[in-house]
Parts: C-alpha cells; structure tokens; sequence
C-alpha cells in the first residue's frame, strides 16, 4: 500500500485534528502503533509541524469521518492525478572514493572467474569503465602489481542478485564452480 508524503508529520496532524485510533494512523502512515502512541505523549517528533493530508489531496474530510465512525475500518490514501515518479535506473552508479581502489581487483576476478561477461556488463556491474577493464586485461593498469583478484560481492561493489542476473544474461551458470585460483607464486 502506497504511504502518504512525510509520515510523521502527517501522523502528527492526525492526531492533533482527528479521533482516530493510533492503530488506525499507524496503519496509514506506515508506522508502529506504539511510535504514533509515543508522538501522542510528546515523546517523539517533537517540534515537527503537522502535514495536512486533506489540503494537499491525500485525503478527503469524508474518508476521515467515516474511519472515525467504524474503529474497524481503514484510512485509504486518495489515488492522485500525478503521474508516478520513474524509479531510477542501474545506470552510472556512484562508488565511494573509499572503495574506488578496490575496482581493479573486482574487475579482474571477473575477468578470471566469468570470462563470458562482456567489457560492458562489467562496466555497468562495476560502475567502471572499458579502458580500465582493458588495462586491467593487458595488465597495463597503472597499480598492476598490486591487483589482486577479490570478490566484488565482498568488496560491496555489486549485489549477489545483480552478478547472477549478468552472469546469466551472459549465458553463464551463476552457481557453477568457480576456478581455482592461480598460484603466481609457482610460476
């Protein structure tokens, strides 16, 4: 079920201007009876100024009554004429500057481990870009002596879920066995 804008402001508002249980402003914002019991007593959201829900169509004066009338029945939030915001998309996604140095490892474990993901799947998992996996690749990184290859998953650079859906995009089996690491050490 959708929540009305600002929650708490709008559990505020209702409960200053209306009858309702907190049960049922709990329910429509979103929220633990106990918390819109503690905003009652002053607890919490102290100083938050109260969002009306009816001026700003969420809600109607009716709606409201005839929640007040029946302790059983449940606020509904009002459908709005607005068209629904776009969700963001997995494009370009920002990487801490505190993970950036781990971008070459991952790169290069995906390199070794799915050799079936193209330059640009790894580029979109990764947030990176074509010329580093090739240097990565050809070894020609600037930090290749260092590079070590590390689990994106672990470094936190990509969900699980996003490297099985590219894996398998790819044609790959996401749980098949992964190969054994190489020991540069013997060579």
């Amino acid at each position: 079920m959708p929540l009305p804008l600002m929650p708490k402001a709008t559990a505020v508002w209702l409960i200053e201007k209306t009858s309702l249980s907190f049960e049922q402003i709990a329910e429509f914002v979103g929220m633990h009876p106990l918390e819109v019991q503690a905003i009652a007593d002053g607890e919490v959201a102290q100083g938050i100024v109260g969002y009306d829900p009816i001026q700003n169509g969420q809600l109607t004066r009716e709606e409201i009554l005839r929640v007040e009338a029946d302790p059983n029945a449940r606020l509904r939030l009002l459908e709005s004429a607005l068209p629904a915001p776009k969700s963001r998309g997995k494009g370009a996604r920002y990487t801490p500057v505190s993970k950036r140095n781990d971008r070459p490892d991952a790169i290069a474990f995906l390199l070794r481990n799915f050799p079936q993901l193209s330059e640009a799947q790894i580029g979109k998992l990764l947030g990176t870009t074509k010329d580093t996996i090739a240097k990565v690749r050809d070894r020609t990184h600037w930090n290749s002596a260092n590079i070590k290859p590390r689990d994106p998953v672990i470094l936190g650079l990509c969900s699980q879920s996003d490297l099985n859906a590219a894996v398998m995009a790819a044609g790959g089996n996401p749980a098949a066995p992964m190969a054994p690491p190489e020991d540069e050490d013997a060579a």
